[in-house]
């Protein structure tokens, strides 16, 4: 065992925000920057996504699909199944994340991980800790009537953002001394319109839109077909995933200014994502770079949080 180190224990707590998600890409870059590496993981929806392939060693390979992804190209990994409670099945999304993480299991990772999701039942945080690392993901990120639920030992789990969206609470479970919380859902005020629309762009959200061809036309498919009878709406009214979507926003943006208010992290790092709507996952090359700039707005502060916490010793256990 080594000698004791005269720093904290860091717990990092990623967020839920959907697209806005790849902010903490970002976030993890400009904290390896400057020398800082979480002793315990927390992560929530798409903070678990991201945390849990971050420690998996397969971050610059999730950051370039990202960066690869376009509207069209996005709409590709959605498989539409509108039964078992959602319109999503996920498996396209999760082949993806397993093509590349393969049977990783949570207990082989070298930093403590949770990966947090609800009790569609009883309402209870559920913290994942151990088991296959992609299914501990997608339950994370199984958001209500849009992904359908995931049975786990007698229980069936959807999205963690329904109780804990930043899970500071996790890190202090896990032990840690100093917790940065990485919030998505702090920036409201920038939420903006499109020019010469009738209702605010959260709401308008159209996956039938999204699925329309370059020339217009939608492309003759099952998949389209079926999007049309779903989703048709008055160009005047907000869409039905657009409504959603942007109800889930308000929830995460709610919860999570409760949760923050009885548990404080110790460094609140906080994207502004406002304008950025939840399901513009072809929108990273801005949403990484943002996620940067969060981290240099605050790096005094975590710089003296680790002076401060690191008074008494850690004993990191290697």
């Amino acid at each position: 065992m080594s000698e004791p180190q005269w720093r904290p224990k860091i717990g990092l707590a990623l967020g839920s925000g959907v697209a806005r998600g790849w902010a903490h890409l970002g976030v993890l870059r400009a904290l390896n920057r400057y020398g800082i590496e979480p002793d315990v993981v927390a992560g929530t929806s798409i903070g678990a996504v991201v945390g849990g392939i971050h420690l998996a060693g397969k971050a610059d390979a999730l950051e370039a699909w990202a960066r690869s992804l376009s509207k069209v190209r996005m709409i590709s990994y959605l498989d539409f199944r509108v039964r078992n409670g959602g319109m999503l099945g996920g498996r396209h999304l999760t082949d993806a994340m397993r093509r590349d993480l393969g049977e990783t299991r949570i207990e082989d990772l070298t930093t403590p991980f949770v990966s947090v999701a609800t009790d569609l039942v009883t309402g209870h945080e559920v913290w994942l800790r151990k088991g296959d690392l992609v299914d501990a993901m997608r339950m994370s990120f199984s958001l209500p009537g849009i992904f359908e639920p995931m049975q786990h030992e007698q229980r069936w789990l959807v999205d963690g953002a329904l109780v804990n969206p930043v899970p500071v609470s996790v890190c202090r479970a896990l032990g840690a001394q100093m917790v940065i919380a990485v919030n998505l859902n702090a920036d409201i005020i920038g939420k903006e319109r499109r020019a010469g629309a009738a209702i605010p762009t959260v709401a308008g959200f159209d996956l039938l839109s999204e699925l329309q061809g370059s020339d217009g036309a939608a492309p003759k498919s099952r998949i389209s077909a079926l999007a049309n009878r779903i989703f048709r709406r008055e160009p005047s009214h907000p869409s039905m995933f657009g409504v959603m979507i942007s109800a889930l926003g308000i929830v995460q943006d709610r919860i999570s200014r409760s949760r923050l208010a009885g548990e404080p992290p110790d460094v609140h790092i906080t994207p502004r994502l406002g304008n950025v709507g939840l399901f513009e996952f072809d929108r990273a090359d801005e949403i990484i770079a943002e996620g940067e700039e969060s981290v240099e707005r605050v790096v005094e502060d975590l710089h003296d949080a680790i002076s401060i916490f690191g008074r008494e010793p850690y004993d990191n256990g290697n």
